[in-house]
C-alpha cells in the first residue's frame, strides 16, 4: 500500500469512526457521545465557535496569501500578537469608549492669543474602530519589515518569521508593562453586537448569523471575497505564478518582488483584523501573560490552511472545526478530565497535518527570485 493510500484510508476510517459516535448520539442522546453531539450542534456552542473562528480564519487567509506567493509567513503568530496590542492601546489613547471627530478641531497659539479651525461639520468614529485600525496598521508594518527582510535581503523566511514572533512576543507584554505596570492591559473597550432587524429573529439561525459580533460578519465577508481574489482576478493569478513559477510571471512582464510584497501586506492586513478581534471584539483587553491571549492561534492558522489545501473556504473549514474544539471543551469540561478537552485543539492539528500530508506546497515557496534569473 502506498503512503497516499494509507493516508486515504486513515481519512475514511476516521470520518467513519466519528459519523458512527454521531449516530450512536442521535439514538441514545443520555449517553456521553449523545451529550457531546447535541451539544456541538446546539446554538450557543455554534455562536462561541464562529466567535472563536474569527483570529484563526482571518490570519489563515492571510497566511496562505503570502505562501500561494511564495513567501512562507510562519511569523503569522508575532503579527496576531502586535495587533492585538496595538489595537487596545490606540483605542485606549483615543478615549476608550468615546468617539473621534474627522476632520479634527485644531487650535493653536500665536502671539499670545488662541485660534481655533473648526471644520463645522465631523465625521465621528468610534474609538474602537479606530483601535481595529491601529492594530491593523501595526501589523501591516511588521508584515512589511518581513518582507523587506526575505525579499529585499534574501533572508531565510523561517528564521525572520520566528524572528517577528519572538520580537511580537517580548515586545507586546513590556511594551505594556511601561505603559501600564504589569504585562497585560486594563479593560478599555469592546466590540458591541450587530443586529440586523428581522433577520435576527429567524429562529436558530438569526441569531447566530445575524445578531453576532460584527468581527463574525467581517470573517464571513472575507472567505468568499479572498477567494475570489484568488482564483478569479488578475491579481490572484499573479500571486499563484509567483509562487508556481516566478519565471514565467516575469516573463510576461509582471514585477514577481511586487506581487509578493503585496501578498505579505496581505497577510498582516488579515492577521491585523484578526488580532484586533482577539483583543477589542472580546474582552477589551490585551493580556500578555505566557505566551498572550493569542496563545498559539498564529500557529494553528498556519495548519488550517494547509489543512484547507489553501483555499479560503478550506481554510474556513479548518478554523471552525478548531474554534468548535474549543467551545466544545468550555462546555463539556465536567464529562471528561480538564486536561483532556485543553488539549483536544491540539491534537487534532496534528492528525489534520498527518491525514492532509497530500497537501502540495508551491513550488517556489521559500526560494528567492530576481529579475532576469536564469
Amino acid at each position: 500500500m502506498s503512503r497516499a493510500d494509507a493516508r486515504r484510508l486513515a481519512t475514511w476510517l476516521t470520518v467513519g469512526v466519528l459519523a458512527l459516535v454521531a449516530l450512536y448520539g442521535i439514538v441514545f442522546p443520555g449517553s456521553t457521545a449523545g451529550e457531546v453531539f447535541w451539544t456541538a450542534i446546539g446554538q450557543s456552542t455554534i455562536e462561541s465557535s464562529l466567535r472563536l473562528a474569527v483570529p484563526i480564519a482571518l490570519t489563515a487567509i492571510g497566511g496562505l496569501y503570502a505562501e500561494k506567493s511564495g513567501v512562507i509567513n510562519i511569523g503569522l503568530e508575532g503579527l496576531l500578537i502586535i495587533s492585538a496590542f496595538a489595537a487596545v492601546v490606540v483605542a485606549d489613547v483615543l478615549g476608550g469608549a468615546g468617539s473621534t471627530g474627522f476632520p479634527p478641531v485644531v487650535s493653536f497659539d500665536v502671539g499670545g492669543s488662541t485660534y481655533t479651525i473648526d471644520p463645522g461639520v465631523q465625521l465621528l468614529v468610534p474609538n474602537v474602530w479606530l483601535g481595529i485600525a491601529g492594530g491593523v496598521l501595526a501589523s501591516m508594518l511588521l508584515a512589511f519589515l518581513f518582507a523587506v527582510i526575505c525579499i529585499r535581503y534574501e533572508g531565510d523566511q523561517i528564521i525572520a518569521g520566528l524572528a517577528v514572533w519572538l520580537v511580537a512576543l517580548g515586545l507586546a507584554p513590556f511594551a505594556s508593562k511601561v505603559m501600564y505596570g504589569q504585562p497585560s492591559t486594563p479593560q478599555v473597550v469592546r466590540l458591541g453586537e450587530w443586529t440586523v432587524p428581522v433577520l435576527s429573529d429567524i429562529p436558530f439561525v438569526g441569531p447566530i448569523l445575524f445578531d453576532a459580533n460584527p468581527m463574525v460578519f467581517i470573517m464571513l465577508v472575507s472567505v468568499p471575497v479572498a477567494w475570489y481574489g484568488l482564483n478569479r482576478t488578475s491579481f490572484g493569478y499573479w500571486v499563484q505564478a509567483s509562487g508556481e513559477n516566478p519565471k514565467a510571471l516575469d516573463t510576461v512582464g509582471v514585477n514577481v518582488n511586487r506581487v509578493r510584497y503585496a501578498a505579505v501586506l496581505i497577510s498582516g492586513f488579515f492577521a491585523g483584523i484578526g488580532g484586533s478581534a482577539l483583543s477589542l471584539g472580546s474582552g477589551g483587553l490585551f493580556n500578555g501573560a505566557g505566551q498572550t491571549m493569542v496563545d498559539g492561534r498564529g500557529f494553528i492558522a498556519i495548519a488550517a490552511y494547509l489543512f484547507g489545501n489553501y483555499n479560503p473556504f478550506g481554510a474556513f473549514a479548518a478554523s471552525y472545526l478548531f474554534s468548535g474544539l474549543q467551545a466544545l471543551q468550555i462546555r463539556l469540561q465536567g464529562i471528561a478530565p480538564t486536561e483532556v478537552f485543553l488539549m483536544l485543539p491540539y491534537v487534532v492539528v496534528v492528525i489534520v497535518l498527518v491525514l492532509v500530508g497530500r497537501t502540495r506546497l508551491p513550488e517556489a515557496a521559500g526560494e528567492h527570485y530576481e529579475s532576469g534569473e536564469d
